[in-house]
């Protein structure tokens, strides 16, 4: 069943990707999953309880709007560069809070903002959302330019941080990957965008090619073998890039699927004990081997990539 929830989640997490064109050292409530997808990140929420570094909650303003953000300290002192992590389209959950942790714990200042802030209920973010439906509706409703007037203001903020050298990069996934290459059109200041499998600025007619020309900072990208639907429109978003002399260096991760920096980063499955009935136990030995195949592919193009993002963000 772990596995079908698993399956479920990267599903929604590629479905919906074209609907867009305080102190203390305690974790906000993540966006409010069904019981076996929760217990998919329950290993993220343990992960980011045993942290030692400093974390603190903020409210970044942006206007009469307030973006509910998590920062991060790396432990090594003196500043740093400063990484929005923007997350997929579940919203701030458990996995992306440990992400930026992770970021931390590289030598660099994380900012995880919540770009549901105010979407729920009394002006809630993603914590105050009832279910995945109304996450999912609550991401429809984002207006545009409130994303990139809201990825501007924690970028700003974050950069006047006491412990920030002034250069901020901006890494997304899935829709935060999206996110991650729109805002490169819309800001200068940014130094670096990191995508992973987020798709180009553009629509069902293609990357737009007027928006990519008003890139400046150089876009990584990061990219599943096994992810059609972001993958097709990568060709002409390499043409344009080339015709427009823009920095794009995309590298595909073979045998991954869509997702595989959360999916490779969760622990491996366990294989399940048999039951007796041999029609039964043969399908979750093979659903089982699927899973493994899968999550090994997955680790893989993790771990590449995490060693690639930090060796880029070290040279920013």
């Amino acid at each position: 069943m772990k596995t079908v929830a698993l399956l479920a989640v990267l599903f929604l997490c590629s479905t919906s990707l074209y609907a867009q064109e305080m102190g203390g050292h305690h974790h906000a409530p993540a966006a409010p999953l069904d019981t076996e997808t929760a217990e998919l990140q329950d290993w993220a929420k343990q992960r980011l309880a045993k942290s030692t570094r400093k974390q603190e909650w903020v409210k970044v303003k942006n206007g009469t709007r307030e973006v509910n953000s998590l920062i991060v300290h790396p432990e090594k002192k003196g500043k740093t560069t400063a990484v929005i992590v923007i997350h997929e389209n579940q919203g701030l959950t458990d996995w992306v809070q440990s992400l930026a942790d992770q970021v931390a714990e590289a030598g660099f200042l994380a900012i995880a903002p919540d770009m549901l802030s105010g979407m729920g209920p009394n002006g809630g973010g993603t914590s105050s959302l009832p279910d995945r439906n109304a996450v999912g509706q609550a991401f429809r409703d984002l207006p545009p330019d409130q994303i990139t007037a809201d990825l501007t203001a924690v970028a700003t903020f974050i950069a006047k941080h006491p412990n920030a050298n002034g250069k901020v990069a901006v890494g997304g996934f899935c829709w935060g990957g999206g996110q991650t290459f729109r805002f490169a059109t819309n800001n200068s200041m940014i130094k670096a965008a990191f995508v992973f499998y987020g798709p180009t600025p553009g629509g069902q007619e293609g990357p737009n090619k007027e928006a990519l020309a008003k890139i400046t900072a150089p876009v990584y990208g990061f990219y599943a073998g096994n992810d059609a639907r972001i993958n097709a429109a990568l060709p002409k978003t390499i043409e344009f890039m080339k015709e427009l002399n823009k920095t794009f260096d995309p590298v595909t991760y073979e045998g991954a699927g869509h997702g595989f920096m959360r999916a490779g980063d969760a622990p491996e499955p366990v294989a399940p004990e048999p039951k007796g009935d041999k029609e039964a136990d043969d399908k979750a030995a093979a659903d089982y081997q699927r899973a493994l195949t899968n999550y090994k592919a997955n680790k893989k193009a993790r771990d590449e990539a995490w060693v690639r993002w930090k060796k880029i963000l070290a040279g920013i």
